[in-house]
C-alpha cells in the first residue's frame, strides 16, 4: 500500500506525458520541407559541385596537386602557337586535353578553388548531383575532342607537359 501512490503517479505520467507532447506538436509548424517543391535555404559560403571554366584554365595543375583525394585528372600538352590570354590576364601556354573531376571522390574541401590562379575552378550553388550511374559523376570539362587530342599529341611527339590524378597512376 505504501508504493501504490508512487506507482499510480509514474504510470499515469508515463501514459499522459507522450499524449501531451503529441498534442502540442500537432499544432506546430512542420520542421521538414517537401524537397522537390521547396528548396532548402543555402548559406552563402556553402560548398557544392565544382565547375571549371575551361576557357580561362591555363593548365597549371595546382588544383590537382593540392587535392587530398586525387579526384582531379588533368593532362596538358605544350602549345606550339599562342593560345591567347585568360580573363585575369594570364597567358595560356598549354593545351588542356583532359580535365576531369570525379565528384564521387570529391570531399568538397574547397582547396582546389583557393589555389587556382585564374579563378576558373569554382564551387557552384548546384547541389542536386544525383545520377543513376556512377560513371556520370565524372565531370569532363575539356572541350578538345579525342580526334583533336590525338592530333595535338602527334604534333607534340606524344609528350605531355603534365599529367595528374588517376591518369598519372595509369602511366
Amino acid at each position: 500500500m505504501k508504493y501504490w501512490w508512487y506507482r499510480f503517479y509514474y504510470t499515469t505520467r508515463g501514459v499522459l506525458w507522450p499524449l501531451w507532447v503529441g498534442l502540442v506538436n500537432l499544432f506546430r509548424r512542420p520542421v521538414t520541407i517537401q524537397y522537390p517543391h521547396e528548396k532548402p535555404r543555402l548559406f552563402p559560403r556553402s560548398r557544392m559541385m565544382l565547375y571549371n571554366d575551361i576557357d580561362n584554365c591555363i593548365g597549371c595543375l595546382q588544383c590537382a596537386r593540392v587535392c587530398p583525394v586525387d579526384c582531379i585528372a588533368i593532362e596538358t600538352v605544350k602549345a606550339d602557337k599562342d593560345l591567347g590570354v585568360t580573363n585575369t590576364g594570364h597567358k595560356k601556354k598549354l593545351y588542356v586535353t583532359i580535365f576531369d573531376i570525379d565528384e564521387a571522390k570529391c570531399c568538397y574541401c574547397n582547396l582546389c578553388t583557393e589555389v587556382c590562379p585564374t579563378e576558373c575552378l569554382v564551387m557552384t550553388p548546384n547541389f542536386e548531383g544525383s545520377v543513376y550511374d556512377r560513371y556520370n559523376l565524372i565531370l569532363r570539362f575539356a572541350k578538345i575532342t579525342p580526334e583533336e587530342r590525338a592530333e595535338i599529341l602527334r604534333k607534340a611527339g606524344g609528350k605531355t607537359a603534365g599529367v595528374t590524378g588517376i591518369l598519372a597512376r595509369k602511366a
